[in-house]
Formats: structure tokens, C-alpha cells, sequence
């Protein structure tokens, strides 16, 4: 196919956008070239709501034809968390043909330049961006999330974290210079005189092994980062949230394509039934990258045997929030409540522990026990999730069996202060949906440790009474270390307390949101300013996104000859 977008006019358009996003890394400030507002679409190309919807429907029961080499079957099978089945098929690859296909179009984009590359990407998002109405309808109908954080978490966010992947990518890039010249004096003699050519050179194939819950956000890092580096990418979906990764693949392929480039650099790894195709395509030689979200068993697993490649991994951890004082009782019990409710519990952020000291809390209004406390922020939990309608916009959907099983097995680990109910989607009547049950359990008890120091992912957040703030830091100190966590929350009025919390994070490298009481969530992180996760802790070996989730994934070859 020939060229339809030139170098020019790829640099013209996105150059701008991308030393932005350059800008935005280095300051740390809050930008996003990506709107949050539905009602922001609709225009210079992109979907409105309308549109979108009717994309995504066009596409239930069809066949996604991706033009890929080695097509031997095609497999489908995802069930919508709310109840309907897609009926989508996917081509299933020979994997021993897709992948010399996909090593065969790698000189041309390791030749192409880190500019050129970051510029094709940026093209591919806004391609993705344009039709973020009917990936938000695909995240949803995979992942289970309701429509609005579907649209914002799947759709905006999810770039902004792929376009942060680029601009990190292209800063470790652009950081040796093409070219050099060499000269050294030799006192008397001529000097020595080299020139000297330095060419970024990726790994390989990369492999983005994709998670149920989170197939876009979770996804884009990696697939972006090994893209924007010159290295192919091979996406295998979780095989439950297909839909959306499938439609990035073909929106990728599409551009790549159109500006003179092989589509092949960027492939779908669909999977039959029961076929568990990760471990196979993981270990493959032609495979020198892998990225993978989920269990901790599976990273593990990568971890040590993916040995020819370079693995990073977000696995799961057991996040905490220590609660020791707070000069806005209501705002604390309103941020937490809304924290243990989105997406009921389903996120790798959600706190689960939460370390309240036994002989209770200070606070503005004077003090409250143990039990108090307890019973204050379960009744704001069911204050949040009152209105059905507001609680499913909320809670979504439960994404898959194992989820409702350990929500239902909670209840039976200690005292339930607040049970989970059972919430009525009038639009989905298949949909399962289930509010937070809150346990509590004793920290000095050994039999309520083995079940607070394990990952019980879902909506499940166990009340844990600790004999004193020091003891509280003792055990989250000791939780980080042991099990890992993506996210660490205090409330405290005590320096002290604050200085022995923050210490313990920054020891255990745990990343650590003090007080929050107004709009913004220890469970969210927003790219070019927050890292998700940190690379230092069992929860995740990297971190999205800095230089080292980007500068691994090339080497810097050197060419010299006499000048």
C-alpha cells in the first residue's frame, strides 16, 4: 500500500502535542491533550455518542478482520459482565508465520528514527482518541465497568498513559546524539579523529499480555513504550476483554500501513478456549519483551521463566490506609467510601486494609473509637450507594466468577459491619452487581492476618483494630515488604505520625497519598504527573511510566570509522 501520510505532515500535526506531553514529564503539572466529557466528541472526525454506539453495536456478532499473516482459525466466545454476549470472532495466529511477519517490517522502523516513530504513535492515538465513544462501549462490555468510567478511564486516561509512554520513550532515545565527532590530541603527532554513529536498536518482538479489567489503561503503556522504541508488538487479550485491544490493533495496523510502514509490527494474539497461549508465546525466542498485568502466581512465573526477554510485571498487592487522626471526619469517611465503591473494589489501587488504632481516632469533633469509626464509614458507604441508579454508575459490573466468590466468602473471615447487597441494573437484568462488604478483623490475631495479609481483590476492605499508630506503621511497613502495594493512604494531624508513614514508604518504595478528603482518590493516578506503582515493592517490578519502564526495551549501538 503506498504512503498516505508523509514524515511532513505526521511531524506538522502531532510534533506540537508531543513536546507537550515532553513539557508536562518534566514538570509534573496537570495536562491532557484527551477530553474527559462525552459531550466534548462529535467533531474533526471523532464519534459523538450516537455514532459511537452504533459502531460498537455494527460490530456485535461480526468477524474483526485484521489482514494478519497466518490466520489458521477464528475464536470468540467474550460474555459482557452486564449480561450479553458479543459474538465477536478474532483470527487466531499461526504464530510460527505471524512472527517471522512481524520481524520482517522491524529495519524499516528502527531505521525510521525515534521522532518518526513517536509522530506514527501520537497518529495511532488520536485515530483511537476519535473513537473513544465506542471503545468505551467495548471496555465496558469486557471489563465490566460502568459507561462512565468505561469512557474516561478506558478512553482518555488509557491515552494519556500510552502518550506518556511515547514521550518517556523518546527522551531516552533523543538522550544520545545521532552522531558525533571524536578528537583526541596526541601532543606532537596528529590527533586520533573517529566519527561516530549511535542508533538506537530495539529488543525484539515485544509481547503485551493483556488483564480483564483494565485492557486499554493497563495496555497502552507497554504496547506504546515497545512501539515508540522500534521493537514489534504482539498483543495477546486476557481472553475475556478481546474487544477493545483488538480494535487498538486495528486502528495501529491501519496507520502504520498508511505511513509506508509494515502493519505487522503490530499483531493480535487471540486465543481459543482453554488454550493458554501466554506461557507459550512468552518464552518464545523471537519474544524480548514482555508486559503483564494480574496475579502474582502468573508474574511470577514470567519473571522467572521468560528468561530470554525483558519482563515487566504489575502483580497484585495489598493496599493500605492507616487512619490515625483527621481534622475533616466527614470528608475522610466520604473519600473513603467512594474509594472502597468504584468499580466495586476491582482496581489494583483500591485500598483493602484499613488500620484503625483499637482505642479509636482523634478528630474535629471530638473522638471516635474503634467501633465507631467502623460504623461511620460503613453507613457512608451505604449513604454513597443508596440510589440504585447512582450505585450502579458506581459499583459497574462484577467482572467474573472468582470475584463474586471471594466477596461472598468475606463475610465469613470476622464481624461484618457492613454486609454487600445485591443492586438491580434495570438496563442490564444479567448483570451482576454487588456493593462492598466491610470485614473487621483484629491485627494481633494470627488467624485474621492470614486472611488481611493476602490480596482479596473485589469489594471486599477489611476494618483491622491495631493497638497504636506505631504498631499501624509497623504492620503497613511490614505489608509493603511481604505482599507489595500499588497504592499507600494516612490520615493523620500528628507530624510525627505523618513522618513515621512517610519514612516506611519511602523505605519500602510504596507510593503514598496523605489526607485526601475532597475530589481526588488514593485509587487514581493521573499520567504526566502520578506514577502508578513504583517498581520498588512485590506489588510490580516497574513503574508507569518513567525511564526505566522505557529505556530497557532498546540498546544504543555504535558505529565508528576513522574521520
Amino acid at each position: 500500500m503506498a504512503a498516505e501520510l508523509t514524515a511532513h505532515q505526521l511531524i506538522e500535526q502531532h510534533r506540537p502535542t508531543l513536546d507537550q506531553a515532553l513539557e508536562a514529564i518534566r514538570t509534573r503539572a496537570y495536562w491532557s491533550p484527551h477530553p474527559e466529557h462525552p459531550k466534548a466528541y462529535g467533531e474533526n472526525g471523532s464519534l459523538d455518542a450516537a455514532a459511537g454506539k452504533a459502531a460498537f453495536d455494527a460490530l456485535l456478532g461480526s468477524r474483526l478482520d485484521l489482514g494478519q499473516p497466518g490466520t489458521d482459525d477464528w475464536v470468540g466466545g467474550e460474555t459482557s459482565p452486564y449480561g450479553i454476549e458479543l459474538g465477536v470472532t478474532y483470527p487466531h495466529a499461526d504464530v510460527d508465520t505471524l512472527l517471522p511477519a512481524m520481524r520482517a517490517g522491524q529495519r524499516a522502523w528502527r531505521d525510521a528514527g525515534a521522532e518518526m516513530r513517536a509522530v506514527v504513535c501520537l497518529e495511532i492515538l488520536k485515530r483511537i482518541s476519535d473513537r473513544t465513544h465506542e471503545f468505551a462501549h467495548a471496555v465496558m462490555h469486557t471489563s465490566g465497568q460502568a459507561f462512565m468510567m468505561a469512557f474516561q478511564a478506558g478512553g482518555p486516561h488509557a491515552q494519556d498513559r500510552g502518550l506518556e509512554a511515547v514521550a518517556y520513550a523518546y527522551v531516552e532515545q533523543v538522550r544520545t546524539p545521532d552522531d558525533a565527532e571524536w578528537t583526541k590530541p596526541q601532543g606532537k603527532r596528529d590527533p586520533l579523529a573517529l566519527t561516530k554513529r549511535f542508533t538506537p536498536v530495539p529488543r525484539g518482538v515485544a509481547l503485551v499480555i493483556g488483564c480483564n479489567t483494565f485492557p486499554t489503561w493497563n495496555g497502552y503503556p507497554g504496547l506504546f513504550a515497545s512501539l515508540a522504541t522500534g521493537n514489534a508488538v504482539l498483543v495477546k487479550p486476557h481472553p475475556r476483554a478481546v474487544l477493545p485491544l483488538a480494535l487498538t490493533v486495528q486502528g495501529a495496523r491501519e496507520v502504520l500501513a498508511e505511513a509506508g510502514f509494515d502493519p505487522n509490527l503490530v499483531a493480535l494474539a487471540a486465543e481459543r478456549a482453554g488454550e493458554g497461549i501466554a506461557k507459550t508465546l512468552a518464552t518464545r525466542p523471537e519474544i524480548r519483551i514482555v508486559d503483564y498485568t494480574g496475579s502474582t502466581a502468573f508474574g511470577d512465573w514470567l519473571e522467572a521463566n521468560a528468561r530470554q526477554a525483558q519482563v515487566y510485571t504489575e502483580k497484585a498487592g495489598v493496599n493500605t490506609v492507616l487512619v490515625e487522626s483527621t481534622d475533616n471526619y466527614k470528608g475522610m469517611l466520604s473519600n473513603l467510601a467512594f474509594s472502597l465503591s468504584l468499580y466495586s473494589g476491582q482496581m489494583c489501587t483500591t485500598p483493602q486494609n484499613l488500620l484503625i488504632p483499637r482505642d479509636g481516632i482523634r478528630t474535629e469533633e471530638g473522638p471516635r473509637s474503634y467501633d465507631e469509626v467502623v460504623a461511620d464509614l460503613a453507613k457512608s458507604v451505604g449513604g454513597l450507594l443508596g440510589d440504585g441508579a447512582r450505585a450502579n454508575g458506581l459499583l459497574g459490573a462484577i467482572v467474573n466468577p472468582d470475584v463474586k466468590a471471594r466477596l461472598e466468602s468475606a463475610a465469613g473471615l470476622g464481624e461484618v459491619a457492613l454486609a454487600s447487597r445485591e443492586i438491580a441494573n434495570p438496563e442490564f437484568p444479567d448483570a451482576v452487581v454487588r456493593t462492598p462488604v466491610i470485614v473487621k478483623l483484629d491485627g494481633a490475631k494470627p488467624d485474621d492476618q492470614a486472611a488481611f495479609m493476602n490480596e482479596c481483590f473485589g469489594p471486599v476492605s477489611f476494618a483491622v483494630a491495631v493497638d497504636s499508630a506505631a504498631d499501624a506503621v509497623a504492620l503497613l511497613r511490614r505489608t509493603i515488604s511481604s505482599k507489595g502495594a500499588m497504592t499507600v493512604g494516612a490520615y493523620t494531624t500528628s507530624e510525627e505520625v505523618e513522618e513515621a508513614v512517610q519514612e516506611a514508604c519511602l523505605e519500602e518504595c510504596a507510593q503514598l497519598s496523605l489526607n485526601l478528603t475532597g475530589g481526588v482518590y488514593v485509587n487514581q493516578t493521573a499520567a504526566f504527573s502520578d506514577f502508578h506503582g513504583s517498581g520498588g515493592n512485590p506489588a510490580a517490578n516497574a513503574a508507569l511510566c518513567d525511564g526505566a519502564f522505557v529505556a530497557n526495551r532498546f540498546r544504543v549501538v555504535e558505529v565508528r570509522r576513522e574521520a
